[in-house]
Formats: C-alpha cells, sequence, structure tokens
C-alpha cells in the first residue's frame, strides 16, 4: 500500500507542476510548484525507503500531502489560512529525515 500511495503521490506532482507551469499565473503556479517538487521528491524517497524503513516513509507521505495539499488547495482558491496548516507538513517530513537518519546510524 505504500508504495502505490506514493506512486499515486508522484502522479499528483507530475500533475500539479505541469499545472503550475503551463495553466496557472502568479502565486498559483508559485505554490504548484513548490508543491509538486516537494511531493515528487518524497514519493520518490518513500520508494526508496519504504522496504527498510517504514515508518519514517510514511511520515515522509503523510507530511508531503499536507504540505503539498495546502499549497494546492490555496492554488485553486482556498483560504489562505491554510498557509497555517502546511508547515505541519514539512515538520513531518523533517522528522522522517531524522528518523531515517538516525535508523541509518543504527545500522
Amino acid at each position: 500500500m505504500l508504495f502505490a500511495l506514493a506512486a499515486l503521490s508522484a502522479a499528483i506532482a507530475i500533475a500539479a507542476g505541469a499545472f503550475g507551469a503551463h495553466g496557472a499565473e502568479a502565486k498559483a503556479a508559485e505554490y504548484l510548484k513548490t508543491g509538486g517538487l516537494y511531493q515528487m521528491v518524497h514519493a520518490v524517497a518513500i520508494i526508496a525507503l519504504g522496504g527498510q524503513m517504514r515508518g519514517p516513509a510514511w511520515l515522509m507521505l503523510v507530511g508531503a500531502a499536507i504540505f503539498a495539499g495546502t499549497l494546492y488547495a490555496m492554488a485553486f482558491g482556498g483560504p489562505r489560512i491554510l498557509g497555517a496548516v502546511t508547515p505541519i507538513g514539512g515538520t513531518l517530513m523533517i522528522v522522517g529525515w531524522l528518523w531515517a537518519g538516525w535508523t541509518f546510524t543504527r545500522g
């Protein structure tokens, strides 16, 4: 399930980035490109880590969904207050990376 969700996440990231590059304007385009970049990087990381580090991978998946999802929502007219939620996703991604790094050191 984790890998299937990571693949879906990558597909959404491509669609968001493409729309940001070709169909959106100004701030909306910036939100879509930023969300797409972070979501794609983490989709690949999830696939790379998921087999050995399921905990960090799930944190990254949830974090990327919150981070990118709030940016996408704002790009499509959602309330700007969602920007206050975006850092929660970023924090989860950071914690996922720190957890993965800690796990690597325990080797």
